[in-house]
């Protein structure tokens, strides 16, 4: 890989409509929405899914309907990012576990090899995550092409500390899968700039659309700059957000404003 790939990345993010409880269609899907994002002029170097994409809140059913230690999600998405030569941020998925269900996120190289995975750490009551889902246990980071990252999950970028917590290990772009409804669109908009500010690193997020039951889910995925300027950010349909970014820009901003150093948690 040259310098100006590992300096700069085009990020896809792939704004879908789940079908609730129909894994198989919304792997069609999927398949679908990953070959167009690849035949676009401006090529992507990572692409990054929505939250439960798999399954949907089918959470009554989940037991049944989620990736068996994520295998058929490994072999399908392994495969492609191998045959592209494509970072994949798998979004979430659910994956049974000997011990329960998980939401979980799955990375892969573009090589096809799984480099991490992170299941989320904070569950939503208000969809009764907690009720049938198992919590995550530790933070998620990753590398893409050599460069720190970290993963976190819809309701999770409501724990400022979380993410504090990834800058402060080294992260400089944090992805964000999400299923978040109408009507906390502000809180969406709101909470992701201020991580990418106070943290000063790029926040790629991608939320999906549609309806399931009574929710409404609204997408605007968005890409935002260490400075808190939004790159790029989706409608409220089915559609493939693409920006671009530039990984030098998060040093830059962090030397000019000195806030990990200025900090002091002795007090706090």
């Amino acid at each position: 890989m040259n310098g100006l790939e590992q300096q700069s990345w085009n990020v896809a993010l792939l704004q879908m409509d789940i079908a609730v409880g129909e894994p198989d269609a919304n792997f069609a899907k999927l398949q679908r929405m990953l070959e167009e994002a690849m035949e676009h002029k401006e090529r992507p170097d990572v692409i990054l899914l929505p939250e439960m994409w798999n399954t949907g809140y089918a959470l009554e059913r989940i037991h049944e309907l989620a990736d068996e230690e994520g295998r058929r999600t490994e072999a399908f998405l392994g495969e492609f990012s191998r045959r592209r030569g494509v970072n994949l941020i798998a979004g979430s998925i659910a994956e049974k576990r000997a011990d329960g269900v998980y939401n979980t996120i799955l990375a892969f190289d573009r090589e096809g090899r799984k480099t991490a995975d992170y299941s989320k750490i904070h569950l939503f009551r208000l969809m009764d995550e907690e009720k049938f889902l198992k919590s995550g246990e530790r933070a998620g980071t990753l590398s893409v092409d050599g460069t720190d990252a970290a993963m976190m999950i819809c309701y999770d970028i409501r724990f400022p500390e979380l993410a504090r917590k990834l800058a402060l290990g080294g992260a400089k772009v944090l992805f964000v899968p999400a299923e978040w409804p109408h009507p906390r669109l502000h809180h969406w908009r709101t909470l992701l700039t201020a991580r990418a500010i106070e943290n000063q690193m790029y926040v790629v997020a991608c939320n999906r659309v549609g309806t399931s039951g009574s929710t409404d889910f609204f997408g605007h995925s968005m890409v935002i700059d260490p400075w808190g300027e939004v790159l790029a950010e989706g409608g409220e349909s089915e559609q493939i957000v693409r920006a671009r970014i530039e990984l030098p820009l998060v040093s830059e901003v962090r030397g000019k404003i000195p806030v990990f150093e200025d900090r002091r948690p002795a007090l706090y």
